[in-house]
């Protein structure tokens, strides 16, 4: 599946529904979605996002999932049968995350505190230590575990896993995910 840059154009302020079912204990956290994410209503989908394989490296899932082509409705049972849930910070689509705002970021925080409040995942891992000092005004946050959780979840901060960001690879996105993933009773 491929997309032209004027296809892709047309999904630019597009939502994509969260991934969340019963029993969720890890929701992982994505910035906002980019323009394929929205194209294909599938979370972290552009081909080089290295989110699915890393999950799949680290034993967080069992079977590769094709975001290029979107997330079939068995992938989505799998995520969910595995207590696995996927939202955003923002939740509106753009071609690049730098093209929120400061304001849509802190809403996106506040929004995502009563997500967690509503749906009580044991630990959530937001993906990108910008967007999340950003939405939470900690301008020195770190990554790792957060004291002080998140609305009674534990709380990562974990790396972004766009292709764009260059210091991480596969494996150690997979030693990150892998770290909430084991406090949540996946791995």
């Amino acid at each position: 599946m491929g997309f032209t840059r004027a296809e892709l154009e047309t999904y630019v302020g597009a939502t994509v529904d969260d991934l969340v079912g019963p029993g969720l204990r890890l929701l992982f956290v994505g910035i906002n979605p980019g323009l394929w994410t929205a194209a294909t209503q599938t979370h972290f989908a552009y081909p080089s996002n290295r989110f699915y394989p890393a999950l799949l490296r680290a034993g967080i899932i069992e079977r590769e999932i094709d975001r290029g082509r979107g997330m079939s409705d068995d992938d989505r049972a799998h995520l969910i049968e595995r207590g696995i849930g996927i939202t955003n910070v923002a939740h509106r689509a753009t071609a690049r995350a730098s093209e929120l705002t400061k304001q849509e970021l802190v809403d996106g925080g506040n929004e995502l505190r009563a997500f967690v409040r509503a749906h009580r995942p044991r630990v959530v891992a937001v993906a990108g230590v910008t967007a999340f000092r950003s939405a939470f005004d900690e301008p020195a946050a770190s990554m790792g575990e957060r004291d002080g959780g998140l609305e009674g979840a534990r709380l990562w901060i974990v790396p972004n896993p766009s292709g764009l960001n260059a210091h991480e690879t596969v494996e150690s996105l997979a030693d990150w995910y892998a770290e909430p993933a084991r406090a949540a009773g996946i791995l």
